[in-house]
């Protein structure tokens, strides 16, 4: 037994690596190792010389067992040392520079939006933001003594005296980019329209220029629970929880039978978090489209029917990214863009997952 602890001993300490260091281990205390054998041999013995052999045996195994453990340590440490030399940072210089730009938080959700609605097979429309008063009101079935005609309410273009053409205004809403849409392409159809909207009125939640993004889906056999389906798929998708919507009866001149929707939301002090509690919000409007805004569109209603929604672009990223005042958004102020603004490289896919 001296013989082998001397023998495996210098072989440790000799060891240039943790390979060597193995098969040093496996010659010495694995299953075939000699120090294995020699305690196989341990019944073949007499009694008397079991109880001598076999305690010694079991000390030298430990040593063994404990030189190796050194050894290896003190091989990991070598290496890490020599790691050390090798691979450094000379941590007085200067840190890598944040570039300057980010992405606004309406572009983000715009992308956002459009990623969740193009999974469901629904293409982007755009139209212009100068339209006719036909666009805007009338192909919407929105009568001439309808508040959101008025001045107050809506920016109309100037017109020199003696102008008959046709007011153009900036449009209210995205609802003229269905009409237009309709008109060109026809029946069936899916589409979503975001872009720039502008009305008369600028507080905490309001801005005389603002976003919105407005669905529509025309099919032979479309429904309110098609249109039910496909919100709470995106509430989903865009909050990343289960999301509860809420229906209740309203009226749109645009839609029959219309619906307000809210959307499942608890509040705690002060803030509001979707897809939780007992309260409700109201998020966005919706329904059926109205017969003669099909008409307008050029499809007859008599075979055609369809859903359409709108909802507030900017107002559900406040929701969804905790931003409390919606003038900020066009404040131009470098310290919130800073802070609420996307990376460039930050695109939204369903597949990477929307949020941050």
């Amino acid at each position: 037994m001296d013989d082998l602890r001397q023998k495996y001993l210098e072989q440790i300490a000799n060891a240039a690596d943790e390979a060597g260091l193995e098969d040093i281990r496996l010659a010495a205390v694995g299953k075939k190792g000699e120090i294995a054998l020699k305690m196989r041999e341990l019944g073949k013995m007499t009694p008397e010389e079991r109880q001598t052999a076999g305690p010694a045996l079991n000390a030298l195994k430990d040593e063994i067992n404990s030189a190796l453990s050194g050894k290896k340590a003190a091989l990991a440490d070598a290496a890490l040392d020599e790691r050390l030399r090798t691979e450094w940072l000379d941590v007085t210089l200067p840190s890598r520079v944040r570039p300057e730009g980010t992405i606004h938080p309406v572009s983000q959700v715009m992308d956002e939006v459009a990623a969740i609605f193009a999974d469901m097979g629904f293409a982007v429309a755009e139209g212009p933001q100068i339209e006719t008063d036909w666009y805007n009101f009338d192909a919407l079935n929105i009568p001439g003594h309808h508040p959101a005609r008025a001045e107050m309410d809506t920016f109309y273009t100037h017109r020199a005296e003696g102008d008959n053409r046709p007011p153009h205004v900036l449009r209210t809403h995205t609802s003229p980019v269905q009409i237009r849409h309709m008109e060109a392409n026809g029946a069936p159809t899916r589409i979503i329209c975001p872009g720039r909207v502008y009305r008369a009125d600028y507080d905490q939640t309001h801005t005389p220029m603002f976003h919105q993004v407005e669905g529509l889906a025309i099919d032979k056999d479309i429904s309110m629970a098609n249109l039910k389906w496909v919100l709470e798929e995106f509430f989903t998708a865009y909050f990343g929880t289960s999301v509860k919507t809420r229906f209740r009866a309203s009226h749109f001149p645009f839609t029959e039978p219309s619906a307000e929707v809210d959307i499942q939301c608890s509040w705690q002090d002060g803030t509001v978090k979707v897809g939780e509690g007992d309260d409700w919000l109201e998020v966005l409007g919706s329904g059926m489209v109205h017969p003669k805004v099909l008409q307008a569109g050029g499809i007859d209603p008599a075979d055609w029917q369809g859903f359409a929604f709108g909802m507030g672009i900017d107002r559900i990223a406040m929701l969804k990214y905790g931003i409390p005042d919606l003038r900020a958004f066009f404040d131009s102020d470098l310290r919130w863009l800073r802070h609420y603004g996307f990376a460039s490289l930050d695109q939204p896919t369903l597949q990477a997952g929307l949020n941050r």
